[in-house]
C-alpha cells in the first residue's frame, strides 16, 4: 500500500510538473492582435506602396533607397525605436533600366518580347543586326566564334521544346499535403555531389566573365537567352557583373520561350534573321558601394538585453514589381511590427525587425548582419574557398560568437511568397515543436495547424541556423510563386492574397510576442561544427 501510494504521488507530481511545464500563451494579447490585424489591417497599404508605387527594388537601385528610406519613415511614425539602415560590405553597383524593346525585321517584321538581365549595359540607342546562334559550354569554344561576330545579335543556345501544363498553376495546401510535411527524410550523404557542384559554379564562373570579355571585343552588339518558362512569362535574374571592374558583357536578355524559339527555328532553316534592339540601361555607380538593411525594434523592459527577431528580405529582381518575392513578406513583417504597437504590447525582450538587402544574390545582407552581431566563422585560407560567394563556402571553425549571441533568443522569416500561413518548420529543432503547437492553436481556426520537424532553406533565417542560433521559416500556401511569378515579370500585385497577408502578419506578432514573453530564450538545437 505504502508503495502503491508513492507510486500514485509520484505520478501526480509528474503529471502536475508536465501541466505546470506547459507553454503558456497569452489568449488576451492575441486576441487583441487578431482584432487589429483581421479588422483594423494596413498590410495592404504597405504591400502597394512597395509594389506599385516604388516597384521593384534590385541591391543598391535608386529604388531600394526609397525603400529603406520609406520603410524608415513608416516605423518611425509608429513609434518604433531605433530606426536605420546598417550597411555591409561592398555589395557592387546599383543599376537600373527603363525599357526594353526588340523587333524582328527579317524575315518578316513583328514585336517580340523580351528583358534585360540586371547589371550588362543597355544599347546606347537602337542597334539593328544579323542573328547569329552561338554555343559556349567551356572555355574552348570561344575559338570557334573568333571573328565571327561584329556587328551581330547572338542567341546563347538552342530552342527548348514546349512542355504544356499538367497541374493546376495556383496550390493550397490541402489535409494530405500538410500530412506529408510531417515525414522528415533522413540526409544521404552528399559530400560528393557537394563538390561537384562547387566545381561546376568556379568553372561557370570562369566562363562567364571570359565570355562577357569575348563578346565585347569581338564588337556583337547584343546576347538573347530563353526563358526558364513557358507561356510568354519572361523569368530573368543578372548577368554582366555588378562588380565595378570586372567585365559586364555587352546589353544582354531574356526572351519568352515562343517568340525565341521562332527565331531559333528560323536559323535552322537557314534563313536570314535580322533584329532591331534598344535597351535603355544603366549602372548608377561609378565603384562598388555597401548595401543597407532596414532595421528598427521595439525595447523590450525586464529582459530588454535579450533579442527576438523577425525580418524578410526587400530587395527583389527587376522585371516585374517584387511583390511575391518579397514585398509580400516585408509587408507582413511590418505589418505585425504596427500591430504590436497598436494593441500597446509591452515585450519583457527586445524585438527587432530587419528588411534585407541582397538576399537574392546569395543572403548578403542578413550573412553580414549576422556576422557582425551575432557570431561568423574565421575567413577561410583556402583560395578555392575563398573565391566562393561566402553562402557556399564550407564552416571553418571555430565559430567566432560575439556578445550578443547568448542574448539572442529567436528569429522568424516570410519568403515564400504571398500565401496563407499553414504553420512552421521546425529545422529539426525538436524542442521548439511543442511550443510552436501551443503558439499555433489560437490559429488552427484559419488554417495554421502544422509543426514540421524538417528543414527548408535557401533564404534569410539560414544565416541564423547556421550559425546555432534558432532561425525559422513559415509553412506557406504556394499559390502560384513557382509556377508563374517567382524571379518573373508576372511577379505582381494581382497574384497576392490580401486574406493570406492579413492572417500571417496575425501569426507573426503572436509568435514575436510570446517568443519576447516567455521565461526562457527559445531552446537551441545542437550546433553541427567540423
Amino acid at each position: 500500500m505504502i508503495k502503491r501510494g508513492l507510486l500514485s504521488l509520484g505520478l501526480g507530481l509528474a503529471f502536475a510538473t508536465g501541466a505546470q511545464a506547459a507553454e503558456q500563451v497569452d489568449l488576451d494579447m492575441v486576441g487583441k492582435i487578431r482584432q487589429e490585424a483581421f479588422h483594423r489591417s494596413q498590410v495592404m497599404d504597405t504591400f502597394s506602396h512597395l509594389t506599385e508605387t516604388i516597384g521593384p527594388r534590385l541591391t543598391n537601385s535608386p529604388a531600394m533607397a526609397q525603400a529603406n528610406a520609406w520603410t524608415r519613415q513608416k516605423f518611425t511614425e509608429w513609434g518604433l525605436a531605433d530606426v536605420h539602415d546598417e550597411a555591409f560590405e561592398d555589395f557592387g553597383r546599383g543599376w537600373e533600366f527603363d525599357s526594353a524593346s526588340v523587333e524582328m525585321l527579317e524575315p518578316r517584321v513583328t514585336q517580340l518580347y523580351a528583358l534585360p538581365k540586371a547589371w550588362t549595359p543597355g544599347t546606347h540607342g537602337t542597334v539593328e543586326g544579323e542573328v547569329v546562334k552561338v554555343d559556349i559550354k567551356k572555355l574552348a569554344d570561344l575559338e570557334k566564334y573568333k571573328g565571327q561576330l561584329r556587328g551581330k545579335i547572338l542567341l546563347l543556345g538552342d530552342a527548348r521544346d514546349y512542355k504544356r501544363g499538367t497541374e493546376a498553376d495556383s496550390h493550397r495546401h490541402d489535409a494530405t499535403s500538410l500530412e506529408d510535411l510531417q515525414q522528415f527524410a533522413i540526409p544521404k550523404d552528399t559530400s560528393k555531389e557537394r563538390a561537384k557542384r562547387l566545381k561546376e559554379f568556379g568553372e561557370r564562373q570562369e566562363l562567364v566573365r571570359a565570355t562577357n570579355t569575348f563578346f565585347v571585343e569581338e564588337g556583337a552588339l547584343a546576347a538573347i537567352s530563353i526563358s526558364g518558362w513557358d507561356n510568354g512569362i519572361i523569368r530573368v535574374g543578372g548577368g554582366g557583373s555588378r562588380k565595378a571592374g570586372e567585365p559586364v558583357g555587352i546589353p544582354e536578355l531574356a526572351m519568352i520561350a515562343e517568340h525565341y524559339n521562332q527565331l531559333a527555328r528560323a536559323l535552322e532553316r537557314k534563313q536570314p534573321v535580322k533584329l532591331r534592339v534598344n535597351v535603355d540601361a544603366r549602372f548608377t555607380d561609378e565603384a562598388d558601394q555597401p548595401g543597407h538593411n532596414t532595421v528598427a525594434e521595439i525595447r523590450g523592459s525586464s529582459k530588454a538585453d535579450e533579442i527576438v527577431m523577425l525580418g524578410a528580405h526587400m530587395d527583389s529582381w527587376h522585371t516585374g514589381t517584387g511583390a511575391a518575392d518579397n514585398a509580400a513578406g516585408v509587408a507582413v513583417m511590418m505589418e505585425a511590427m504596427r500591430i504590436l504597437k497598436a494593441v500597446g504590447a509591452k515585450p519583457k525582450r527586445t524585438i527587432r525587425v530587419a528588411l534585407w538587402s541582397g538576399e537574392e544574390q546569395g543572403l548578403i545582407g542578413s550573412q553580414a548582419y549576422v556576422s557582425r552581431h551575432f557570431a561568423h566563422y574565421p575567413e577561410p585560407t583556402d583560395p578555392a574557398q575563398k573565391a566562393l560567394p561566402s553562402f557556399l563556402r564550407e564552416p571553418t571553425g571555430p565559430l567566432q560568437k560575439r556578445r550578443d549571441y547568448e542574448k539572442f533568443s529567436v528569429y522568424f522569416n516570410m519568403d515564400n511568397g504571398s500565401g496563407r500561413f499553414r504553420g512552421i518548420y521546425a529545422q529539426e529543432n525538436m524542442a521548439a515543436m511543442p511550443i510552436f503547437e501551443a503558439w499555433l492553436k489560437p490559429f488552427n481556426d484559419v488554417g495554421a495547424t502544422t509543426v514540421a520537424s524538417r528543414n527548408t532553406g535557401s533564404t534569410d533565417h539560414i544565416s541564423f541556423d547556421r550559425v546555432g542560433l534558432p532561425g525559422f521559416q513559415f509553412i506557406q500556401d504556394r499559390l502560384d510563386y513557382f509556377s508563374n511569378v517567382h524571379h518573373s515579370n508576372l511577379d505582381t500585385w494581382d497574384h497576392a492574397e490580401p486574406e493570406d497577408l492579413k492572417q500571417a502578419a496575425a501569426i507573426v506578432a503572436s509568435f514575436v510576442y510570446n517568443a519576447a514573453m516567455r521565461e526562457e530564450k527559445m531552446p537551441r538545437k545542437p550546433l553541427l561544427e567540423n
